[in-house]
């Protein structure tokens, strides 16, 4: 069983290693789309630099606190994105019948899916998160949990991408919703939660994993709870399984196009 587990790792970090290998082909691309993500993130800081240098603090909520969560949000979504992109890409090849090509290697197919394609962008993103608490010159201790914590949160993303790719075992039309699921999620995760009604902060707690991904990663880098860690623990297993759960399940309604095509 450890030895499976082993050997599906070794390939999934191979494919990733190709992968990046094969964009770093273009040293000026490669690196420019880093540049211009952690650009375009650093753009968004400015909408709150103005809202600050107007009042210093909304609710409670500071710049400080708002720089915290965009670290954690973009380094979580960073991590999800570079390391399995290809979960956010799962619904399109379910139904365009493109799992084909995944099912007669002797791997685990959603892991082998997962880790198909990476995202170079997201580097950028993972370095913009670092950046910002180098930059609220936040401890060792801090920057060695950002970095745990920004691999469980991004974990669970990549779980909700799946969650919400499965969508397409049932429906081919239902990439649309998909991406509106993660899409909300991404965009809800840059905003304090305080800034939403009770209503609002359920769904994001226990629909749309939001305060797994973003909300309870960064409290602990900051206010460390062990009781609080067991609760993002228990998520990160439970995301972790259903996801594997629903695309097993999926898996047996799966209709092949005999479109045997070449990982590229």
């Amino acid at each position: 069983m450890l030895m499976a587990v082993k050997n599906n790792l070794k390939v999934a970090c191979l494919s990733i290693k190709y992968n990046l290998m094969k964009q770093m082909v273009n040293k000026t691309s490669f690196i420019m789309n880093i540049l211009f993500m952690m650009l375009n993130n650093a753009f968004f800081i400015i909408q709150w630099l103005v809202i600050f240098s107007i009042k210093s603090d909304i609710n409670g909520i500071t710049l400080n606190g708002v720089l915290k969560l965009w670290a954690m949000s973009a380094s979580t979504y960073g991590f999800g994105m570079f390391f399995f992109y290809g979960a956010f890409d799962l619904n399109e090849t379910i139904t365009n019948g493109l799992l084909d090509t995944f099912l007669v290697q002797p791997k685990n197919v959603l892991l082998m899916v997962a880790t198909s394609k990476i995202r170079v962008s997201a580097i950028g993103d993972m370095l913009y998160g670092l950046v910002i608490m180098i930059f609220i010159k936040s401890s060792l201790r801090e920057l060695i949990l950002f970095i745990i914590f920004s691999m469980m949160g991004g974990t669970i993303f990549a779980a909700f991408g799946v969650i919400t790719g499965c969508l397409g075992f049932i429906s081919p039309r239902s990439d649309g919703l998909s991406n509106s699921l993660i899409s909300i999620l991404v965009s809800v995760s840059t905003y304090p939660k305080e800034i939403f009604d009770k209503g609002v902060q359920f769904i994001i707690s226990f629909i749309i994993p939001v305060a797994s991904t973003v909300y309870l990663p960064c409290n602990l880098i900051f206010n460390f709870d062990i009781k609080v860690f067991l609760v993002l623990l228990i998520s990160l297993i439970i995301h972790v399984s259903l996801a594997f759960f629903l695309f097993n399940k999926g898996l047996k309604r799966y209709s092949s196009t005999n479109l045997m095509t070449p990982r590229t």
